[in-house]
Parts: structure tokens; sequence; C-alpha cells
């Protein structure tokens, strides 16, 4: 997949030397030189080079999005900056397929462009020089993110890699939602038909979800009524917030929290066992649908959508796709339920705003500060808005106050279809500030920070583990131990609430957690995180 470059006639001098690290069987290690003057290289200003220069970018891309040369954005950058691209991305599943051997060979594109590499491949690959190290590049010529970083060394900390390189750039997106995505809904329809209030407490969730088994609220003569249905280890569907209402004990997909600096595991606490014991109660009674342990996504989401209503309540990142737009209106968010110790409790998930693995630089690129500037380019606000969601006026229109706002899609198209259409991603950063003078929201975003304003964000319970980039030893350590962990968690989950074991199984439970490592995969997360935090405030 290397590129051919067409040479001008007239060669410059070079811009610099970067040293270059090959790797590879046959490759060896040698220093290459940075061709960027061969092509009229500018420092500032566009075109970025006078000589059009082509790179070839590889990396992922979604299935609706068309080749990226066909994108009206792609084809701006490449006429405001003189840098053609020969865009070679592949879906998720084909590029995963085809990934490691890529980046195994000799045959590599000149950029990773939403590279879909996880920590570990990023520390390999930039340990064995297949990716450049990017700092110095970043600060000589990306001033805009050079800026950035600057004003935000929590984003530097989570870019930079234990060695001190910076092997990718990041995509930041502060909509502040990530981290609650387990929204609780019940059906106020129910609720009204049964004359009871909205609940409150978690107790009065409970005296609702038995009158929803016992009491026929959909009129259908038999007990086909699902009091209450969720999914474990889903991104939205998890009872994490029942469980810190049941036993105090604040948990998440990863069963990994943090609070005062601390790193905690969840799933081995004393609130933990007295929350899942309070569940299998509410199993026992009829309460919670047998198949929430066993189900998937359209299996799931297909009880909202049945003929006769049979859904009580449920846990959804939104109602309308749980539900319809049919029965929107029959459902509405309980929010943080009061705990049986008094406290509203919500669960932080560890869904990350700053993504690190938006760009790379391969050793392949005999440009890389020609290449450093396109990319910064992205990182001016309203560039990263339209990088995001695509161009202004096809996608983005400036409202009367300046701020740039959505346009309605056409009819039969969703705003996320589109956005797959024209976006092409990879580097952006949209802050929190830049949500508020520089693009709007999408309508539906807006909406659910709205909601977690109001709902969620006042009972926060813990902080979420930072994306932290993990050692390649700090991954040896955790990788497959966490794996094994996470499986056990959830199957003793699974058999506790369905039979009431949780006392007499759990010292043994304890024993095994012991067994297989997670005193040590907690430590080399604690030792990570305050590496984090020391570099973020440095």
């Amino acid at each position: 997949m290397r590129s051919h470059h067409s040479l001008p006639s007239v060669t410059a001098a070079l811009t610099a030397i970067v040293a270059l690290t090959a790797c590879g069987s046959s490759a060896g290690t040698e220093p290459v030189e940075d061709a960027s003057d061969e092509y009229g290289f500018n420092t500032e200003g566009l075109p970025i080079v006078e000589d059009t220069l082509t790179l070839t970018f590889g990396g992922t891309k979604s299935a609706l999005a068309p080749d990226y040369a066909e994108m009206d954005l792609v084809q701006q950058w490449e006429e405001d900056t003189n840098i053609a691209i020969t865009w070679e991305n592949l879906t998720g599943q084909v590029y995963d397929e085809r990934k490691n051997l890529m980046l195994a060979s000799d045959d590599l594109p000149d950029v990773l462009f939403n590279t879909g590499l996880s920590d570990a491949e990023v520390v390999t690959n930039g340990a064995n020089g297949t990716l450049l190290p990017l700092e110095d590049l970043i600060e000589e010529h990306a001033p805009t993110l050079s800026g950035i970083l600057e004003e935000r060394p929590d984003i530097r900390a989570a870019i930079t890699a234990s060695d001190g390189h910076i092997y990718t750039l990041p995509s930041v997106e502060e909509l502040g939602i990530l981290p609650y995505p387990n929204f609780l809904y019940i059906n106020s329809t129910w609720l009204d038909e049964l004359g009871l209030d909205m609940p409150q407490t978690v107790e009065e969730y409970r005296e609702a979800l038995e009158a929803f088994a016992t009491e026929d609220p959909n009129g259908s003569g038999t007990q086909d009524e699902i009091p209450l249905s969720f999914r474990t280890d889903s991104f939205a569907a998890n009872p994490h917030d029942l469980i810190a209402a049941l036993g105090g004990q604040p948990t998440n997909n990863d069963h990994r929290i943090v609070r005062d600096d601390v790193v905690e595991f969840t799933a081995s606490t004393e609130g933990y066992r007295d929350g899942v014991r309070e569940l299998a109660d509410w199993y026992a009674d009829g309460l919670i649908d047998p198949e929430s342990f066993s189900q998937d996504d359209v299996a799931y989401l297909a009880k909202g959508k049945s003929n006769t209503p049979i859904l009580g309540s449920f846990i959804w990142w939104e109602a309308e796709e749980m539900v319809g737009a049919d029965r929107l209106d029959d459902y509405e968010l309980v929010g943080v339920l009061e705990g049986l110790d008094g406290q509203q409790l919500a669960s932080v998930a560890n869904n990350q705003e700053i993504n690190r693995g938006a760009m790379a630089i391969t050793r392949a690129n005999q440009y890389p500060a020609a290449t450093m500037r396109w990319a910064d380019r992205l990182y001016d606000p309203v560039m990263s808005a339209q990088t995001n969601w695509g161009p202004i006026g096809s996608t983005l229109e400036e409202d009367e106050d300046g701020l740039l706002v959505q346009i309605s899609p056409e009819s039969g198209e969703s705003a996320g279809e589109r956005r797959q259409r024209v976006a092409p991603g990879g580097p952006f950063i949209v802050t929190a500030e830049d949500f508020e003078d520089v693009v709007a929201p999408e309508p539906r975003a807006q909406e659910r920070q709205e909601l977690v304003a109001e709902h969620y964000e006042p009972h926060r319970a813990n902080d979420p583990y930072p994306p932290v980039m993990l050692s390649n030893e700090e991954l040896d350590q955790v990788s497959t131990r966490t794996a094994d962990i996470h499986t056990l968690v959830l199957e003793k989950f699974a058999t506790w609430v369905t039979t009431g074991t949780v006392d007499d199984e759990w010292d043994g439970y304890l024993q095994q957690l012991e067994s297989l490592g997670v005193d040590e995969v907690i430590d080399a997360y604690q030792g990570a995180y305050d590496r984090y935090i020391a570099d973020g405030e440095s």
C-alpha cells in the first residue's frame, strides 16, 4: 500500500531529519529524511505545499461512508492544502482482519486515519518504529493542537505513552453524556392506570414493579407483563444504579471506579453483595425478566415494540429506540432513585470522550512535517465541527448568533446516517466550550445533556477511570487477568440473582478473584492512574 509520490522538477533543501525506526524482518533500522521541502513546503498559510503531494491514508470507515475521496469536505481539504490523498480506508471488520498483517509488513500507508488501534497496538508499534513519535512534530508544525494541549494537559496525558512519546493524535467530543449511558425508564401510563405516583425511592420503584406483575396494567387478561428488563455487559442497559441504590456501591461495566484518586474494584465489596442479594429477592418475586441475563440487543429492543404493550420498566440509552415513537409518551425517565441508605448514587461509566486513535503517521511517510501541518488544520474549532458532523452548507449552518447548528436531514434519512456519509472523522477536538461558542450539539444530544444535568450529574457517585495509556508491562499484567475476572463477575451475577445464592458462595468467589490476580490488576491500574495524573499536572 505504499504510495507513489510524483516528484516535482525542482528539489528544495530538506526541511529536517526525522529519525524513524523501521521494523519487520526485512526493514532494519535507519534514519529517514523529511522531504517535505521537495514539494515547496510552507511552514504557515495555505497551500501547505506548492507542488501537489500525494499521500496514502489507511484505516477504518463506516459501512455507510462512501470512498472518502467523494466527500465534499475531503475535496475541499485537497484544494486548500495541495495535498492529495489516496484513501484506502476499510470497514471495521475487514480492516481488523488485515491490520496486523499490514503493520508487520513493509507495505504501509503513510498515515493511519481512524486508526482502529488498541492501546497495546499503539504501544507495540510505537516502540518498534512502525508509528512515528509525534511530540516534536506537534510542537514545530501544529500550533493549533499545541495550544490545545497546553491548555488541556489532560488531553496530552491521555495520548502520551508511558515511554513519554505521543504516537497517535486525538479526537475529542465533550458532550458530557457518555459517563451516564444507563437511563432508567418506567411506563407512566401504567402508573396512572394503577393510581401510582412516579417512584422517587427504590422501595417505591419496587412497589410499582410488583403492581405491574400482579394487576394487569395492559388489560390483556393474562400475566404477560414484564415488570423490569435489562441487559448485563451492555453499553447502555445495565442495572448499575439499582445495585448502588440497593447496596450503596456505585459500579460500572469494568467494575473499576475512582474515588479520591484511589482505584477501586467494585465487585468484591459488601455493598455490591448487598445489592445483588436484593436483586435476587426481586427476581424471586417475578419482577425481573428471566431473559435479562442472556438476551442480545435485538431481542431486548423487540420487547418494547411487541403488539401488546408488555414492558413496564427498562434501562437503555433513550426511550424511543426501545419502544418506538408511537409509545414514547407512555414512558418517563425515572432518573436516580433514593437508595435504601437514603443516598442517590449515579454510577459513572468509564466511556471516554478522549479518543487517542484518530490518526498516526507511519514509518513509510517521507513527509511528516507536511503531514502534521495537514492534520493541525483539522483542530481548528470550526473545521473540527465539520470533520465530526459534515461540511457547512450540507449538515451545518450558522444561526443568527453565528453558532453552527444542524440542518435537518432530508426525509427518509436520519442525522446519524447522514453524518456517516459526509463526515470523515479522524482528528478533531470539540470541547465543552466549543459547544457553547462554535457548534451546537445535535438536537438529541442536547436533550440528553439536559437530562444528564438534571437527573444524573447532581448525584455523581464516583469518577471514571480516565483515558490512561497503559505500558506494555501493565498491559501484560492486566489483559488476560481482566478478561477472566470480567467473565467470572458476569457469570456469578447472573447465577446469584436467579438463584439467590450470593451469601453461600461469596467467600469462595473472593478466593477465586484473588487467584485470578484482581489485586495485581488494580495495582497496575493505580500505577497507570498515578502516572496519568502526574502527566496531566505537569
